[in-house]
């Protein structure tokens, strides 16, 4: 990769700003000053340091946000604040080209994966792979043993086909967790209108092998994760 290319991609600077800092002498490329942006370098392997800092190439990026309330789950929108508004002010250093995997609802909250791994994206979104995505709901009132039956082995939500098998662990109250593998729009509050009741707060705590843990992540904080989490 060009020596240009590579830094821009680390984050370091634009195009011509990296120029400018190569030209200064400013970055060492394996402890050394080259000033040159077209060199060609192991993108690999690689020791990029500038500024008192170590920089590593990483072809994918992976991040677990814990979404608040209040925006919506998009790149970019004119009226709107995104998540990925809120990531990159929480992480301005972090690469660009950046997406959210999935949507939840403006009024959503709970795990969010951000990642440039579109491989990674589509199996966890692909309906044939069946991955489980968990919720932790509240309603307007308690369930039955008639409504959990039916919310288990599917119900209508005006889409012809039941809804696909689904796992509910209720103790009682108006709380439970919802699991299911599909992705449909609005699918979990639309489950639970069909058996008479409404979703009053509806929050991710799983999404596949993902788990949140607000005690370590807690609301609208980000943490970076490693491609091993996945397996």
């Amino acid at each position: 990769m060009r020596l240009d290319k590579l830094l821009v991609e680390l984050n370091i600077g634009t195009r011509s700003e990296v120029k400018a800092l190569l030209k200064k002498g400013l970055i060492l490329v394996d402890g050394e000053k080259i000033n040159k942006p077209e060199t060609k370098v192991d993108e690999n392997s690689v020791t990029i340091s500038y500024g008192g800092k170590d920089y590593a190439y990483a072809q994918f990026h992976y991040y677990m946000m814990n979404k608040p309330k209040g925006v919506i789950t998009a790149t970019e929108d004119k009226k709107e604040a995104t998540v990925m508004d809120l990531f990159y002010r929480e992480c301005p250093d972090a690469p660009k080209g950046l997406a959210p995997v999935g949507r939840l609802d403006k009024d959503t909250t709970g795990l969010l994966l951000i990642t440039n791994d579109g491989a990674l994206a589509h199996e966890l979104l692909s309906p044939k792979k069946h991955v489980d995505k968990t919720y932790f709901v509240t309603l307007d009132g308690p369930l039955t043993s008639e409504d959990i039956n039916s919310l288990e082995n599917g119900v209508h939500i005006g889409e012809g086909d039941l809804t696909a098998p689904s796992t509910i662990k209720y103790e009682g109250g108006n709380t439970c967790y919802i699991t299911i593998h599909e992705g449909k729009f609005h699918q979990v509050k639309r489950m639970f209108f069909a058996v008479g009741r409404q979703v009053l707060e509806l929050k991710r705590t799983a999404f596949g092998p993902l788990l949140l843990d607000e005690e370590l992540l807690p609301e609208s904080h980000i943490i970076e994760l490693k491609r091993e989490s996945f397996y």
